[in-house]
């Protein structure tokens, strides 16, 4: 059995069957963890003459919507304006020259940075149509067997809509249902009847539905015609339900409508129990652009309202150094810490919380909810931080437990972890300090 030092914890991450204080005015709760053989043993409350400098911890967070296969490719395929249409055009180009060895490189050196960093799962979708398209789904799917206990890592294939009308594409459907992945496809402008057939996402669902395969969408990721395709998508399946999970990523263009019509329509896509990945990175560095202007309007999905309607939201990275996205390193830590500002979300808050853990963990169907409970995993993250106010100050150093073991850690950014974060390795009777390695 091991005990760690007192710790403050968002109440909400604790399980509620357990007397504790209650949380003060950040949400936290100074609890002391035993844990053995990789599972929590003892869940105890700390005098609170004891929890003086007890830092700030959460358990690791989750991801929901990356893109693995083109991370990284800024560099050789840039999109100096930062436009939509840049982005398409270097992205295309990326996916001609994309070999299954960059795939490999490249998300590998993702997963490594992600499970230091503290994050346990990962949605990634693929390009899964074209000359790269094959390798690409074979490596996600070697290095989701290879990374199984340390993230976990759910495939979905993107493709065109109108490919899973054709015999290549159901073929396509039938292996990503074997091998337990996710069908996806694009949702979004032009919407004028000879670009944007109905039919074809009908088509979508039908064979999702068939296949018992989840499907997860890139839908209305615009600033213009504001939530026409979740209007569509809610439209068919009120017409034709289907059994299997709908995930709608972006639903930047929600946010343009009226407060009356978008709690009507959230309000419809909770009933069909249709959840929401908020991608704001991207949305916001992409969408609104206009030559020599700062935009006025800056569309990102509407997290709050869609959780007041009771939709299951995640926030995640999305695309991270390529051409959609310039920045970003796999760091969940991050994206949290900027989410008060992107989208005005408090962490201190359970709701504000639950888009990078309990939420996410639900949406994407995770065996645990990342609530710590007696027999539960051993896993956190201890931040060099001691409060919010000072994880949103600066990315704090930290140390990652998973199965009751340190990992070995991210360097901060001068090269050294603070005193405490380096004092608990001495509770790991085999620490392996190892450095990371460097993926070219």
């Amino acid at each position: 059995m091991t005990r760690l030092p007192a710790l403050q914890l968002p109440r909400c991450l604790l399980d509620p069957r357990v007397a504790l204080p209650c949380a003060d005015a950040e949400g936290l709760v100074a609890v002391s963890l035993e844990h053995h053989d990789g599972r929590i043993s003892a869940i105890r409350p700390v005098p609170a003459a004891q929890c003086e400098g007890a830092p700030l911890a959460l358990t690791p967070l989750v991801d929901a919507h990356v893109h693995l296969d083109k991370a990284w490719s800024a560099a050789a395929f840039p999109n100096p304006p930062g436009t939509m249409e840049g982005a398409l055009a270097a992205n295309l180009l990326e996916i001609e020259a994309r070999t299954p060895e960059q795939v490999a490189a490249r998300a590998e050196r993702a997963l490594e940075k992600a499970w230091r960093q503290g994050c346990r799962a990962l949605r990634s979708h693929v390009d899964s149509l074209g000359p790269a398209a094959s390798g690409g789904w074979e490596v996600l799917q070697e290095l989701r067997r290879r990374w199984a206990g340390r993230v976990e890592l759910q495939p979905v294939a993107l493709a065109p809509l109108l490919h899973w009308a054709t015999p290549e594409g159901e073929a396509l459907a039938r292996r990503v249902a074997v091998d337990g992945g996710l069908l996806g496809g694009v949702v979004g402008p032009p919407f004028a009847r000879r670009s944007y057939d109905p039919e074809r996402l009908r088509t979508l669902l039908r064979l999702a539905d068939r296949l018992g395969c989840g499907i997860d969408l890139h839908i209305d990721e615009s600033d213009r015609d504001p939530a026409r395709g979740l209007r569509r998508l809610v439209g068919l399946l009120e017409h034709e339900p289907i059994a299997v999970p709908i995930t709608c990523s972006h639903a930047s263009s929600l946010a343009l409508l009226r407060e009356g019509p978008l709690a009507c329509l959230a309000e419809r896509m909770a009933a069909l129990g249709l959840s929401v990945v908020a991608l704001p990175l991207t949305n916001l560095w992409l969408l609104g652009k206009r030559q020599g202007q700062t935009p006025l309007r800056r569309p990102q999905a509407p997290v709050r309202q869609l959780q007041a309607a009771g939709v299951v939201v995640a926030m995640a990275s999305d695309n991270v150094a390529d051409p959609w996205y310039p920045g970003g390193d796999f760091d969940p830590l991050e994206l949290l810490r900027l989410a008060p500002v992107l989208s005005q979300l408090s962490p201190w808050q359970r709701l504000g919380l639950a888009p990078f853990c309990s939420g996410a963990a639900r949406l994407l169907d995770l065996e645990w909810d990342g609530v710590l409970r007696e027999g539960g995993p051993a896993d956190l993250v201890v931040l060099g931080c001691g409060s919010w106010g000072e994880l949103l100050a600066r990315t704090p150093d930290r140390r990652v437990l998973r199965n009751g073991r340190w990992l070995p850690p991210p360097l901060a950014a001068d090269g050294a972890l603070g005193p405490f974060l380096a004092s608990l390795a001495a509770t790991d009777p085999d620490p392996a300090m190892r450095p990371l390695p460097v993926v070219p």
